[in-house]
């Protein structure tokens, strides 16, 4: 992921995460992270194994909760993590598990 010149600026990001990242916590550990981190958006798990979600907030702690998110929780085996930044096509009060 490229970094941008104004670290504070708003900006969304979308992820999906390969490996081993459902039924090891590895949505509550991104919502926590994300909470961290002064995010908003979702978590959740896709029908063909991978993790997705889409955080917005700050540029500078989107790129640390990427970086975090490429370790994932401590059973959790990621094999990738594709990031794309995008624009968010809703708002968010906060971060979310969705089904």
């Amino acid at each position: 992921m490229g970094k941008l010149d104004d670290s504070q600026s708003e900006s969304c990001v979308e992820i999906y995460v390969s490996g081993r990242v459902q039924g090891v916590f590895f949505r509550q550990f991104t919502k926590e992270t994300a909470t961290h981190f002064g995010l908003v958006g979702y978590v959740r798990n896709l029908p063909d194994g991978r993790v997705n979600a889409v955080a917005k907030g700050s540029h500078e702690n989107i790129e640390r909760f990427v970086k975090q998110l490429r370790t994932g929780p401590r059973m959790a085996n990621v094999e990738s993590l594709d990031a794309k930044w995008c624009e968010p096509d809703e708002s968010f009060d906060d971060f979310s598990i969705r089904r």
